[in-house]
């Protein structure tokens, strides 16, 4: 008999720090990759003049793109600084348990609060 599980719930796994910081690593990626072309319209649209610039910095003004911002803030500050931890492990930094924990904490408070940091420094 294979003893090999046939479901696999992701829900249920539970994960430590490092683990959840790898995976949200990917996560972010993926979230920037999406968040290219919204990007590149916003870019085109402000190279286009005044009235241009206008409407870019309206629909970035506007209340109910806040959160798409925050994500997207937080996706490219946590996965820059997860790739510079992952980068730091590679060369045998932070490698044993004690140092990759305090690590993907470090990661994890640094990069939400950075974000936060980024986006009230654009509000205000």
């Amino acid at each position: 008999m294979n003893a090999r599980p046939v479901y696999l719930d992701l829900l249920r796994i539970r994960l430590p720090l490092p683990g959840v910081i790898s995976f949200a690593h990917r996560i972010s990626g993926v979230l920037l990759f999406i968040g290219i072309p919204f990007a590149l319209y916003l870019l085109e649209l402000s190279l286009n003049g005044r009235a241009g610039f206008s409407r870019a910095h309206a629909l970035l003004a506007s209340p109910w793109l806040a959160p798409v911002l925050l994500l997207l803030v937080w996706s490219l500050c946590h996965h820059l600084l997860a790739g510079i931890r992952f980068l730091l492990m590679d060369i045998e930094i932070a490698v044993d348990r004690r140092g990759s924990r305090l690590s993907a904490a470090w990661v994890g408070g640094s990069a939400l609060v950075l974000a936060c940091v980024l986006l009230l420094e654009f509000y205000l």
